[in-house]
């Protein structure tokens, strides 16, 4: 399910917006430019060798003044030991630069993958702290896909990209001042692609960020699929689905390939025209040049490094379009992110909202209306009256509202029109951490996480000791199960608890509300699924845990409505009262 388009954002606001993100890391930020500033120097010190090597040793020639100062006599006077210096100087400086590269890669590293750590985590902590209603129409998939792979874009567009872009000019600065020290003409004749350089990077910068835009929002739904098929195998491989399923897959993998090729068409065909144009400037470079030589204005030496600087200047004057280019990669992926970051749940603190330790547990609904769309309310004109410790057992027919009813009490939504009270107060008017500390909740199908048993147990209350746990566990007709297992409390669930028959899944959910020990139970269905020996161990333990508690509780069997003193059906939205039996009719 999707939410829809995502938001539109100018370059300008994304830009700000991630060197907002990036600040806390400013200082690494900046300590990897100078990193990276090092290697214009570094990129200008290869050419002076040959240049020695071709008019000092080979023509005879008297070496440049800033080269002499730094030559001994000796050498200068010998060429074979000017030549072998030179020789010396190459290897000298090519393993400079390759520690510089080495140095700068393992720099860039460290400081993106903690950028890209720290956005992420913002990214899922915001994901975790929307309402349900977001999670509804927002596909888990592309939630996924967006902290997975569109996080990167602050990495990407900082690390990868501002940085090496700014660098690029300095060199483009330094490489253009040195070669039109030598030689203005054939400086001026190099800078002339820069122009075209950033004109193509303009043409292209729209069409960039659509294409890549486009190719992340097919490759969250190819995503979607593979999710959706292994979390229902049982069910695909029951109905013989396996086929269909693949086929549904390739469909979507291939709209994601067809969306990368326009991409990378669009990239490559940009690469394409700024390599012409880069190519066209070293070609002129090289005619101009030779003419010069031949008319005695540039030495060989002297054309040989012009044309070694420039083939360097080509280089980052390329890379800084290509940096342009990809950072509509980013930044295509970074508007992914910012929209959901913008997005603002629906159920949050009131300004006042006060601190709540323990609710007594008396409930009321006054008017409540509710609706997922609100056009089409599911529960219309709610009046109820809950004293402390009641057992409620509520019925209705599948659809009729039963669950979103529970789902008001801890905020899960926030009614259209009423209010919810919990000891005559109105739950907004209490912080929602606070209220949701109120309740444990067992639901028909029990949520492990993937980890071990204690850890599931101890999930509302990660300090409880090992003893507590146990406790919790025996309340639950849990612990002879769990210790008989060959690693007892320290054994893995698997996903969702796969590992554990439903039963025992649903015992540990149990345990878990045991040891959280709420004042508030909510029971949605607990023993749907269980067959009639476990139903009996389950119901024991919901026995003990509802005693003292404020208790409601959704179910479809008779005989687990029994022990409740108030009932309720739900008819066309509304409630009617029952403190007998229930009807069979209202229970389908």
């Amino acid at each position: 399910m999707s939410r829809g388009p995502d938001r539109t954002y100018a370059d300008s606001q994304l830009y700000r917006r991630l060197g907002t993100a990036a600040s806390p890391y400013g200082r690494h930020l900046v300590a990897l430019f100078f990193v990276s500033l090092i290697g214009a120097p570094l990129a200008l010190l290869i050419p002076l060798p040959i240049k020695v090597v071709v008019d000092g040793v080979l023509g005879g020639k008297e070496l440049a003044p800033v080269i002499a100062a730094i030559v001994p006599d000796a050498w200068e006077r010998d060429p074979d030991q000017l030549l072998w210096a030179s020789v010396i100087a190459i290897v000298v400086f090519s393993a400079l630069i390759q520690l510089h590269a080495f140095a700068t890669w393992m720099y860039q590293t460290w400081v993106g993958e903690r950028l890209t750590l720290g956005f992420r985590a913002k990214l899922f902590d915001h994901l975790a702290s929307l309402s349900l209603g977001f999670h509804t129409r927002q596909s888990s998939a592309d939630a996924l896909h967006r902290v997975q792979v569109d996080a990167t874009s602050l990495r990407d567009v900082s690390v990868y990209g501002a940085i090496p872009f700014a660098t690029n000019i300095i060199k483009v600065i330094a490489l253009t001042y040195v070669t039109a020290r030598i030689d203005l003409t054939l400086a001026l004749v190099a800078l002339s692609a820069g122009p075209i350089v950033f004109v193509l990077t303009e043409v292209y910068r729209k069409r960039l960020r659509k294409r890549w835009q486009a190719l992340r929002e097919t490759e969250s739904s190819a995503l979607s699929v593979v999710q959706e098929s292994l979390g229902a195998v049982r069910v695909v491989k029951a109905f013989g689905q396996e086929r269909r399923e693949g086929e549904r897959f390739r469909k979507h993998a291939s709209s994601t390939l067809e969306a990368a090729l326009r991409a990378v068409r669009a990239h490559a065909s940009f690469d394409l025209w700024v390599g012409i144009a880069t190519g066209i400037g070293g070609a002129a470079v090289l005619y101009v040049g030779a003419r010069h030589v031949q008319s005695g204005e540039t030495t060989l030496g002297e054309l040989l490094l012009i044309v070694a600087y420039l083939s360097q200047l080509f280089m980052p004057l390329r890379e800084l379009g290509t940096r342009l280019a990809d950072m509509q990669k980013a930044l295509a992926s970074a508007g992914r992110v910012f929209s959901v970051l913008d997005e603002q749940t629906d159920v949050k603190d009131r300004k006042h909202a006060r601190h709540v330790d323990s609710v007594e547990g008396t409930f009321a609904f006054r008017d409540v209306r509710f609706g997922y769309d609100p056009d089409k309310p599911v529960l219309d004109g709610v009046n109820l009256d809950i004293p402390q410790g009641s057992r409620v057992g509520i019925a209705g027919k599948t659809g009729s509202g039963k669950s979103t009813l529970l789902s008001l009490l801890p905020r899960f939504y926030d009614p259209q029109a009423g209010s919810v009270l919990v000891d005559g107060t109105d739950v907004r008017d209490l912080k929602l951490a606070d209220l949701r500390r109120q309740f444990s909740i067992v639901l028909q199908e029990s949520v492990l996480f993937s980890t071990t048993i204690r850890e599931n147990i101890a999930y509302g209350r990660p300090d409880a000791s090992q003893e507590e746990i146990e406790e919790a566990a025996r309340a639950a007709a849990a612990h002879d199960f769990v210790s008989a297992l060959s690693d007892g409390y320290d054994t893995q669930v698997g996903e969702r608890g796969t590992r554990l028959s439903g039963g025992e899944r649903q015992r540990i959910a149990l345990a878990r509300a045991f040891l959280r020990d709420a004042p508030v139970l909510i029971l949605d269905e607990p023993t749907s699924a269980l067959d009639t020996g476990t139903e009996e161990l389950v119901i024991g333990a919901l026995e003990r845990l509802m005693q003292g508690r404020t208790t409601f509780m959704i179910a479809h069997r008779l005989s687990t409505l029994e022990s409740c003193d108030l009932r309720i059906e739900l008819v066309d939205g509304t409630t009617v009262l029952r403190q007998g039996g229930l009807d069979e009719v209202a229970l389908e």
